[in-house]
Parts: structure tokens; C-alpha cells; sequence
């Protein structure tokens, strides 16, 4: 954009202009993110042109890249366009970071790891050129970058407060994209005020008459592109303006700007023609391509008349349109015959470049000129799909396949490559694209193997638990059929999805045994992790014995893939295996971060979490369950957002707040209920029963637990609700409902005969006791007392609290004493507020006064310091520490500088000491 375009799409944004100022000004002390938004015309590129210039007379340096319509479906191309001409030095990234960014970039032949490897590679790039100069980084037309770009720069701006780093992004209305939904600040571009758009038009046309002004002040509506292009019409039309029949704003600026292509001559309207429809900008490239269409010689002086109708800017080396309109107009101008033409010259022009990028340019541009069915077309496109999905890019590669099956000319061919496409739009979250694939793919003539993917893809939607997914049978039974077939791993996988919905909805135990029958007769190894993980969600209750076997053969094996190691730790939360599930994420975790997998990262987080909260083991509970809840927005996984969201209301109910439980757990509940997704809803009334326990509201707390263990209450869930009987005894004793929770407590009693689950049988003993008959309860407590609590401290004590409470009434304070004691300081230590001050209760009734309980790091943190500083207490370096929570170096050494003050340390040598505060 000329800089006297600028000044005219700036008239009236005094406002917007300082809050841009502002921002640049306080660059050095820490960036920050800015989406500009507005409808087309509206000032965005000219805010952003005027945003380089002060960043350049600040001292910045300033990076830019701009997403084009045409770039869409190349993966990365914005980035490159980005990082690559700059020529940042990546000599100080971690080797697996430095891959990445070069596979992503096409610099080396190599896959591409996931796409948040390549934000974390980009982020810490962007941190070490601003280390030495503070960066301004632009991104016009955010809504036309290709998602990977926009999913890698959403990443980068969530974590630019500690930096010297802006980003700034411009997006059209109603257009949506990754950019639209990261949750950024936004400054929206609304119509200029009455007085500046007419101080605008009558800078452009001064004498005009009133009443031709009055109308294109009333049709231009503020928008300052509008009134520029509706002076021009006036001074080409006069008076003959006012009886034009105007239509809606965007199109008439689009229909004004292809009007002036009928004038021009026909080799300047194939340059523009082709640059319209061309991915890049290069001057050269367009001029190959122009003179294929025109069958004639084509040269630079043909672009003169361009320039001089105000389409495109005078450049040397690139076409370069002076509004993103301008590209539109010129497309919609043109016919479909002639857009063909155009992709077809445009393909033409780019067989003469090498490389890898430039192949898969030519085949979309071959791709877009093809009239009719093509195979050998879709043959490439099919090719170039495995490879972009390989370089981490799989919504081009989806794209690639949904292409190349309108090309293909054999049905059942075209429906492989729906199903496939399909197949891969499912890892994306995107139920719009595989509906769409689904119903193309179900008006063709289908084999019965092509049937059977059909259907099992659409019930992997959402795990199953939206209530519109094929039901667990039918896919036990798909599986069968694909077993038979002798394809045992595909009907694994098929399983995996019904196992999937008996955890997150109740499909009654016909639809388990089916699942189980189903997965067993498979002639896979026992201890496959995808069957554990299968038998865990499908009969964690029947076949637990089974699981926990398994999992502790799995667990003596020096090395486990990450992603089986998530499924294996995802097995151990069913039945109740909860040590199992921390020595499982320990060896899944790293892996996950390492291949930037955070899709899988953020389930793996939330029952980490989950099983951490259990055991009470806050250290490793809070910073998980925090990056699960962020991550899990990031990713779009609402139902993982919901458990890490419920599992914090728990923290929060341990840890002595229980207005925060409420308040997370109402949250959690409002986005889970309509679904009817029964383990979010079953940790939510844990949280509700553990904060009205800590608070000593025993009847309430008995209430919300109950319904976990009612099969008609949305709430239940088989194993879940196992996992808290000793909280369920303590809120019925103090309650006076003993006698309707020992129904419950024989229920418990029937399933820990069938199954060894560590987490039910150590809460058993305590629930005996609660519960016991008073001429018993003596025994009873003793049996709890002498039960093995070796790694489950949170147990014995609450044994030992209970115990003291019941010598208490019995008058036998002498006894209590030592136990109240011992209770106090395990909870101390634990820090879980309520039950220490239960003790601290117990023990005053007995006449013994008890110290403040003293502050842990856990409690003067935030949950992402409290991470880094256990990391840092690992001996972890600020760029290790990094990589473990996707942060940039600079960032992490920032919140280190926060947190040692907080914790009274001098240096973070001091830091290990917080090695000694975990749960065990």
C-alpha cells in the first residue's frame, strides 16, 4: 500500500493509531498480541503499513507475511514467507526444534512433527532475534493464511507477555480461522465518524455538489476505501452516479474495481488475471504464465496500465495489488473458462522451478484447471497428500484427498479417497469436514469394506459421547466383521472407539460384554497396550485383574512409545491403578512434548492430573491440571477442558477453597451436562461432596456423593464412582445416613472381590470403619489402621483423623492424641487445608495446642511457577524447561525471577528442596 493510501485509510483513527503506539512504546519491557478487525476497506492494512513505519522509526525489526486465498492449502507457506527471507539465525535451537522449523520450511527432506513442535521451534526463533533487537511481526489477511501458519502464529501470541515481541494480525469479518477464535486481543476498525469520512471526501473531491456528496457520504458508510473508489466513479460518471442501483458494500467495491479491467489491454489482463489466481507474488513467474494465456509476448511495460488504473503498486520484482479487494474483483470478473486458463498457464509456468514446493503448487494449479475427471491428476494430488500430511499439515492433506476424489473417475476409487480424507479430518476435531466427506462418500456404490469405514468413522466422532456416533454394538460388531476380514489391528482400533463411549456415556452392560467378547477373541498379545486400554474402559470393573497384570508386565519394559504409554496410563485411572498412572505419564509425557504431539499431551495431562488429585499428590496435580486446561482450549478438546476444569475444582476443594470448587465445578458441569458426559459430571460432585466435607456440611457432601453411585443419575460412572468411598462414608456417618450408604458399601465390598484396584481397596477399610455398627467400630478402625498405606498417605491419615474424632467421643483423648498428631502433619504436608485443620480441631478438644501450619511452595505459586520450579529443581535448564511447557527461554527465566522472591530463595540452587515436598 502507497503511503498516500495509507494516510487516506487513516483519516479519523487518532484512537486506534495511539493504542498502537502504545504498544510499541513498552516493546522493550514486554510484547503483547493485536488482532485488528473490520470489513473490507475498512483501515486494517493501512493501520498495519503505519504500524512498520513507527516500529522501523522505533528501532524494531519488523517481519511480515500476509496470507493470500490462493496460498490456503500449502501448508506453512505464510511461515516461510515469514521466517525464511529474514534469514533468523536457528543455530541456537534445540536440534529436534531446529528439524522441525527446517522440514516445515521445506529446507530439508523430512517429516514434519506435530504442528505445535514447529510453534515452539518459531517462538524460540522469534525469542533470540528479539533478544538483541525487539521484534514487530505482522500478519495481513490473517483469514486467508494457511491454518498451519495461523495455528503456529495463534500459539506464539498466547505467549508474548514476558517478550519483546508484538504481533499484529489483521482479519476480515466473518471470515473464521485460528487467528479469529486464539482468544487474542482484539481492536475492531469500525465506519469512520460522520465528520472524518466527509473531511476524507472532501479531501478527495473538493466541490462536489451537495447532494451527490450527501449520497456518497450515505452509500460510502464510513468506510474509508469506499469513499475513495466512489470518488473516482463520480469524477468518471458525474451526475450519472446517483441513478446507479448500488449493492451491498463488499460487492460494490469488488464490481467498481473489476469494472476498470474492460479498458485495459488484453496482455495486462492476463497478468493480472494470473496474479489474481497465483499463490506468490513473483513478477517473472506471472509474466511465464501471462503469456501462455495470451499465446503472445508479454513483458513488464504491460503492467503500466495496471498501475495506472490504481489496481496494482509499482514494484520492480513482485504484483502487487493495492487492495486485497482488487485480487477479488479480478477473480469474480473473470470466467470460469478463463480462471482455468489461467491455473493451467500458471501450472505451466512452474514446471520450470525445482523443488518441492514449487511441485505441489503446480499440481493445485493443475488441479484448479481440470474440467473433467483426471486420475493422473488425482494420483498426484493423492501423493502429495500423504506427503503434506507427513510435513504436519493434515488439513491440506485433507484438502489434497477431498480433491483428488473429485477428479478420480472410478467410484469406488473416489470413495477410498473420501474415506481416507474422512479418516484424517476426524484427528482434527472437525465434525463439519467428515459430515460433509461422509454424505459424499454414501451416494456412491460402496464395497462392504467401504461401508464398514463409513460407519466406523462416524462413530469416532467425539469420542461417541455426543449421542449422535454409531453405537458400541454396531462398531463391535463392524469389528468382528473387519477381524474376520483378518485385519486384527484395524478392528482394534474400531474397539478402541466403542471402549471410548462406555466411559464417556453408559451403553449398559449388553454393549461391555459385546465390546469385551469382541476384543478378546482378537489374536493380538495380551499385553497389547490399545486391547489394556480397551478391556480398562469397556470392563474396569470385570477384567481389572486383567489390566493391572498387564500393565505391570508393560511397566518393567525399559522402553514404551509415548503414545502407548498414554494409552497404558489412561488404562491404570480405570482401574484405579493410580501409581501405575504416574509411572506411566512419566514415560509418556517427555515423548509427547518432544514430537510436539499436544493433542494427545493434553489427555495424557488430565488424567495425570486426575489421578495426582487422588492421591493427593498437589505438586504434580496443580501444574497439570492447569496445562491440561489450557492446552486442552488450545487443541479444541472440550470434553479434556471439562475434566481438567472439574479435576481444579477438586484441587480447590483439598485445598481449603471452596467458593473456587463451587465456581470451577459449576463450569465444568454447564458444558458437560447436555452431553451427558458422565465422568466430568461424576468429578464434579466430588468436588461439590470434598468442599462441603472440608467445611463440615456432612449432609451436603453426602448428597452430591450419593448420586455417583445412582445408575439413573447422570453422574455415574462404573469405575469412577469406586474411587471415593471413604469421603462417601465420612459425609453419611456425620450426616446420620449410615444405614442407606451401607447398601452402597456392600456394592463396593461385591466389586473389590472381583477386582484388585489399589484405590477401592484402600478406601474400603476407612469406609468399614464409618459405617461399622458401634459394637464393631473398634475393630473396624484397627483393621483400617493396620492396612497398607505405604504410598497412599492421604489414606492413613484420614484413617488416623477418623480414628482420633471416634476415641474423642468414646472419652479416650489419650488415645486420639498421637493419632490427631501424626494426622496433622501428614496433612500439613500434603496440604490439603480442610483435613489439617480437622486434626488441628481434634487435637484442641484434647488439650494441645498446634503450630501454623507453614506455607509450601505449592501454596505461594502459580500453578505454571510451580511447574517451572520443579522443573528447575530437577536441574533443568531455562531452555529444557522451555521445551517441557512450550515457553520460550526468555519467558521461563522471567517467571523464575518471579518466583524466587515469593519462595524466599536467593537462587534457584536453593530450588530442590521441593523435590521433598511431593505427596509420597
Amino acid at each position: 500500500m502507497s503511503s498516500e493510501s495509507a494516510k487516506t485509510a487513516l483519516f479519523g483513527r487518532d484512537p486506534e493509531i495511539a493504542r498502537l503506539s502504545g504498544l510499541l512504546r513498552g516493546l522493550r519491557d514486554g510484547g503483547g498480541s493485536l488482532v485488528v478487525r473490520g470489513e473490507p476497506g475498512i483501515g486494517k492494512s493501512a493501520l498495519l503499513t503505519a504500524a512498520a513505519d513507527a516500529g522501523r522509526d522505533a528501532g524494531l525489526r519488523v517481519l511480515s507475511t500476509a496470507g493470500t486465498q490462493a496460498e490456503f492449502h500449502l501448508p506453512y507457506a505464510g511461515l516461510h514467507r515469514l521466517l525464511h527471507p529474514a534469514r533468523l539465525d536457528d543455530g541456537a535451537l534445540p536440534d529436534p526444534q531446529r528439524r522441525a522449523l527446517a522440514a516445515a520450511l521445506g529446507l530439508i527432506d523430512a517429516p514434519v512433527p506435530d504442528l505445535y513442535l514447529v510453534a515452539l521451534a518459531t517462538l524460540n526463533l522469534l525469542m533470540e532475534a528479539a533478544s538483541r533487537t525487539p521484534l514487530l511481526v505482522l500478519a495481513d489477511d490473517g483469514q486467508w493464511l494457511d491454518p498451519p501458519t495461523a495455528g503456529v502464529l495463534s500459539f506464539v501470541a498466547r505467549r508474548l507477555e514476558a517478550e519483546p515481541v508484538a504481533l499484529l494480525a489483521t482479519l476480515r469479518d466473518g471470515v473464521p480461522c485460528a487467528l479469529a477464535e486464539a482468544g487474542l486481543p482484539e481492536l475492531v476498525l469500525g465506519p469512520l465518524p460522520d465528520a472524518a469520512a466527509a473531511r476524507l471526501l472532501d479531501a478527495r473531491a473538493p466541490g462536489m455538489d451537495p447532494r451527490t456528496r450527501r449520497r456518497l457520504l450515505d452509500e460510502g458508510a464510513g468506510n474509508p476505501l469506499a469513499l475513495v473508489e466512489l470518488t473516482g466513479e463520480w469524477r468518471d460518471q458525474g451526475a450519472g452516479l446517483l441513478s446507479s442501483p448500488w449493492l451491498p458494500l463488499s460487492e460494490r467495491l469488488e464490481r467498481a474495481f473489476g469494472a476498470r479491467l474492460g479498458d485495459l489491454p488484453a496482455a495486462t489482463r492476463a497478468l493480472l488475471l494470473v496474479a489474481a489466481l497465483d499463490d506468490g507474488t513473483a513478477l517473472e513467474e506471472a509474466i511465464a504464465a501471462a503469456a501462455v494465456v495470451t499465446a503472445g509476448p508479454v513483458a513488464h511495460h504491460d503492467l503500466a496500465p495496471g498501475i495506472r488504473a490504481g489496481l496494482i503498486e509499482p514494484d520492480a520484482a513482485q504484483i502487487r495489488f493495492r487492495h486485497p479487494l482488487m485480487r477479488s474483483a479480478i477473480y469474480q470478473a473473470a470466467t470460469l473458462p478463463q480462471r482455468r486458463a489461467g491455473h493451467a498457464a500458471l501450472a505451466e509456468a512452474l514446471a520450470q522451478q525445482s523443488g518441492e514446493h514449487a511441485a505441489d503448487r503446480r499440481i493445485w494449479h493443475r488441479a484448479s484447471a481440470a474440467a473433467r475427471p483426471d486420475d493422473e491428476i488425482a494420483a498426484e494430488l493423492d501423493t502429495m497428500a500423504a506427503r503434506v500430511a507427513q510435513r504436519g499439515a493434515p488439513t491440506e492433506a485433507v484438502t489434497a484427498l477431498e480433491q483428488a476424489a473429485k477428479l478420480t473417475e472410478d467410484a469406488r476409487r473416489r470413495a477410498d479417497r473420501l474415506l481416507r480424507a474422512a479418516d484424517q479430518a476426524v484427528e482434527l476435531g472437525g465434525r463439519d469436514v467428515v459430515v460433509r466427506l461422509l454424505r459424499q462418500t454414501e451416494l456412491l456404490p460402496l464395497t462392504s469394506r467401504q461401508q464398514a469405514q463409513l460407519r466406523w468413522i462416524r462413530g469416532t466422532l467425539n469420542d461417541g459421547s455426543d449421542g449422535r456416533a454409531t453405537g458400541p454394538q454396531e462398531l463391535a460388531a463392524l469389528a468382528e466383521s473387519v477381524a474376520a476380514d483378518g485385519r486384527p489391528e484395524e478392528a482394534l482400533r474400531i474397539l478402541w472407539s466403542a471402549a471410548l463411549q462406555c466411559f464417556w456415556i453408559e451403553p449398559g452392560a449388553e454393549a461391555r460384554r459385546r465390546i469385551v467378547a469382541a476384543a478378546e477373541s482378537l489374536p493380538v498379545p495380551a499385553a497389547n497396550p490399545l486391547l489394556l486400554a480397551i478391556l480398562a474402559y469397556a470392563a474396569p470393573l470385570d477384567r481389572g485383574a486383567v489390566v493391572i497384570d498387564g500393565l505391570r508386565e508393560l511397566s518393567t519394559q525399559p522402553v514404551i512409545d509415548p503414545q502407548a504409554a498414554r494409552l497404558l496410563g489412561s488404562a491404570a485411572v480405570l482401574v484405579g491403578a493410580f501409581e501405575q498412572v504416574e509411572s506411566f505419564s512419566a514415560a509418556a509425557l517427555p515423548g509427547l512434548r518432544a514430537q510436539g504431539r499436544l493433542y494427545l499431551l493434553t489427555r495424557s495431562l488430565a488424567q495425570q492430573a486426575w489421578s495426582a488429585v487422588h492421591r493427593t499428590n498437589l505438586n504434580v496435580a496443580i501444574p497439570a491440571a492447569e496445562e491440561a486446561a489450557r492446552l486442552a482450549l488450545e487443541t479444541d478438546q472440550p470434553q479434556m477442558y471439562g475434566t481438567a476444569v472439574s479435576t481444579q475444582a477438586m484441587l480447590a476443594a483439598l485445598r481449603g477453597e471452596p467458593d473456587r470448587a463451587r465456581e470451577l465445578a459449576a463450569r465444568a458441569e454447564a458444558m458437560s451436562v447436555a452431553a451427558g458426559v458422565r465422568p466430568v459430571l461424576a468429578t464434579v460432585q466430588m468436588a461439590r461432596g470434598l468442599a462441603a466435607l472440608g467445611e463440615g456440611r456432612h449432609a451436603e457432601a453426602y448428597e452430591h456423593l450419593r448420586r455417583l453411585h445412582d445408575p439413573a443419575d447422570p453422574s455415574y460412572q462404573l469405575a469412577l464412582r469406586c474411587y471415593v468411598a471413604a469421603a462417601f462414608a465420612d459425609a453419611a456417618a456425620g450426616s446420620g445416613n449410615a444405614g442407606a450408604a451401607r447398601t452402597v458399601l456392600r456394592e463396593l465390598e461385591e466389586v473389590a472381590r472381583t477386582t484388585p484396584a489399589p484405590a477401592l481397596h484402600v478406601g474400603l477399610p476407612l469406609a468399614r470403619a464409618l459405617l461399622a455398627d458401634p459394637a464393631d467400630a473398634r475393630a473396624r478402625f484397627a483393621d483400617a489402621l493396620a492396612a497398607d498405606h505405604a504410598r497412599w498417605p492421604f489414606a492413613r491419615a484420614y484413617v488416623q483423623v477418623a480414628y482420633g474424632e471416634w476415641l474423642l467421643d468414646q472419652g479416650d483423648p489419650g488415645s486420639a492424641r498421637p493419632l490427631l498428631r501424626t494426622a496433622r502433619d501428614t496433612f500439613d504436608a500434603l496440604g490439603v487445608v480442610p483435613w489439617s485443620d480437622r486434626a488441628r480441631r481434634g487435637l484442641r478438644a484434647c488439650g494441645e495446642a498446634s503450630a501454623d501450619r507453614v506455607l509450601a511452595a505449592r501454596d505461594k505459586l502459580t500453578p505454571v511457577e510451580l511447574h517451572i520450579a520443579r522443573l528447575a529443581a530437577e536441574g533443568l535448564s531455562d531452555e529444557e524447561i522451555g521445551e517441557q511447557v512450550y515457553l520460550s527461554r526468555r519467558t521461563v527465566g522471567a517467571h523464575l525471577a518471579q518466583l524466587l522472591p515469593k519462595l524466599g530463595i536467593g537462587s534457584r540452587a536453593d530450588l530442590p528442596a521441593l523435590r521433598r515436598e511431593r505427596a509420597d
